[in-house]
This record gives structure tokens, C-alpha cells and sequence, in this order.
């Protein structure tokens, strides 16, 4: 099985980097295109800066025994809780053994990118016990969409109460793919959730239509329902933060508060994305 392993910068490492010249970087704007004939629309549209970075890394492994690592976030005490994609979700302890699975999940559509996806907690997690995941929810005839759950972990950590489906994307389809799913609080204690845009020919177009949750970032109150401070979007549903995207795997809050964005592109064309509320971010008209 797949190891977790987490990059962790020791004081030691910083110091002797402070000393020595900074490594060489890999330079992969020297590779090929991705398809015969590809051309650049303008000069230096597909090149990127290529950043030499002193700073060491020591990676230390924390488990080794979990099968498709998703999502994971730190607990007070310091353990983690870790999304496994198949439809489980552990705590992993200081030596790396993980828990039995939390009993008490809804049903999971486990296939292709599809699964048990991204967790989350607050800092008032000591007091209220209360996670949020996403995961690929199973709908009726053989469809699927992203979906935001929460619920209250047992003191025991073996099993999830009170559990409650926040957010189901709309529509529904028949695909194992674009999730999206990343789960980011914001500084007013909105939940911002990233969709795909399900990657079939069909679906992909709803990314531009704002009556659907495909391809959009998604900011809704922690139990549900749109957050106070959204955009007002002409025709648009209420929880829509910005549209157009592809399918968002990467999202933090940078110094600033601001939310960022990391976007799959269509045979590379990765974007990273400060999304602002209302904008339209192209896919798939542009990328």
C-alpha cells in the first residue's frame, strides 16, 4: 500500500542551507510538447521561471499502511485523521498505526477519482468534536457528485455522529471523475469547497453555467446552505464563490486570507488561481 510521507523542514537543514549555494532546479521547460504540433499562442506562453530553492527538506514517513491517502488534518493531541479514497477514514497514531475505520459514514462511490475525499477541522475542534469531509456521493441510476458532510467524532474516535449531508453538487452524472473536493475554512468560518467540472464532453460546458455547482468554487455556512458575503451572480445559485474551472484539487487560505487554487489543466496547463468572487475563470472556453 502507498505511504504517507510529509516533508518537514528541520532547524538543521535550514541552517546549513543558509551556508551552502543554492541547488540547481530542475529546468521542465525543456521537456516536449504533450501533442504533436502543438504552438505556444504567444512567445513564452507555456514557459515558466525556474526558481532554485536553498531551503533542505527531511521527509519522515508517519504511516505506511493506508491505501489511497486523500485527505488528512491534524488533531489537538497530534495525531491525524486521514481520508483513505476506498471509503475510510482512520486516526493515525505517533508511531504510524492507524485506527480501525470510523464507523458511521454514508455511502461512498468508490471508483476512479471518485471516493472518500478531503477532511477538515476548526480550531474549536477540542470542544465540539465536529469534522467535515467530501466524498463522491452514489445517486440514483448510476450517477454520482461531490458531496460535504459533518459530524460529531465519538470520544473514543471509533465512529461518527450526527452526521449530515451539507452540500450535494448538482447535477448528478455517470463519470468517475473531476471531483474536485478540497475543503478550506475561511477567516469569517465559511466553508469553501472546490467541484470538477466531471471531465466528459457533455458536463464540461455546465462549468460555465452558473445554475450548476460543476466546475465552481463553492463558499457555504459550516451546516449548510449558502454563506453571508457571496457574490451576487445574474442567474446564478447562491453558494457560487467564481466559475469556469477545470477540476480543483489544491486549495489553502495564503497570509492574506485570501483563498488559492490549484487547477488540473487539459494535458498540462496547470493553473494557480486567487479566485474572486463572481469571476469567471474560462474553462472550458479558455485555459
Amino acid at each position: 500500500m502507498p505511504t504517507l510521507t510529509l516533508p518537514r523542514l528541520t532547524l538543521a537543514a535550514a541552517l546549513a542551507a543558509i551556508a551552502v549555494l543554492p541547488a540547481a532546479a530542475q529546468d521542465f521547460n525543456a521537456t516536449p510538447p504533450n501533442a504533436p504540433g502543438q504552438e505556444p499562442a504567444f512567445a513564452g506562453q507555456t514557459r515558466a521561471p525556474v526558481i532554485a530553492d536553498p531551503i533542505a527538506l527531511d521527509a519522515e514517513t508517519l504511516g505506511a499502511r493506508l491505501e489511497n491517502p486523500w485527505g488528512m488534518d491534524q488533531l489537538p493531541d497530534g495525531r491525524w485523521l486521514v481520508t483513505e479514497r476506498p471509503g475510510r477514514m482512520r486516526i493515525l497514531g505517533p508511531e504510524g498505526d492507524p485506527s480501525p475505520p470510523i464507523e458511521g459514514l454514508p455511502e461512498v462511490f468508490s471508483g476512479g477519482q471518485g471516493g472518500l475525499l478531503d477532511v477538515t477541522l476548526r480550531d474549536d475542534f477540542a470542544e465540539t468534536r465536529r469534522v467535515w469531509w467530501s466524498f463522491a456521493e452514489p445517486r440514483g441510476g448510476g450517477t454520482n457528485a461531490t458531496a460535504v458532510a459533518t459530524g460529531v467524532l465519538s470520544e473514543d474516535g471509533a465512529r461518527m455522529d450526527q452526521v449530515e449531508v451539507i452540500f450535494r453538487q448538482e447535477p448528478a452524472w455517470d463519470s468517475s471523475a473531476h471531483f474536485g473536493s478540497r475543503l478550506v475554512f475561511d477567516t469569517e468560518g465559511a466553508l469553501f469547497v472546490t467541484t470538477g467540472e466531471r471531465s466528459a464532453r457533455e458536463p464540461r460546458a455546465l462549468a460555465q453555467n452558473v445554475s450548476t455547482h460543476l466546475g465552481k468554487v463553492i463558499r457555504i455556512d459550516p451546516m449548510g446552505g449558502p454563506a453571508a458575503g457571496n457574490p451576487e451572480i445574474p442567474g446564478g445559485r447562491p453558494e457560487i464563490w467564481s466559475y469556469g474551472h477545470r477540476n480543483m484539487q489544491g486549495a489553502t487560505l495564503g497570509p492574506d486570507g485570501a483563498l488559492w487554487t490549484v487547477e488540473h489543466g487539459p494535458r498540462g496547463g496547470d493553473e494557480l488561481n486567487r479566485p474572486e468572487p463572481g469571476r469567471n475563470y474560462g474553462w472550458p472556453v479558455v485555459t
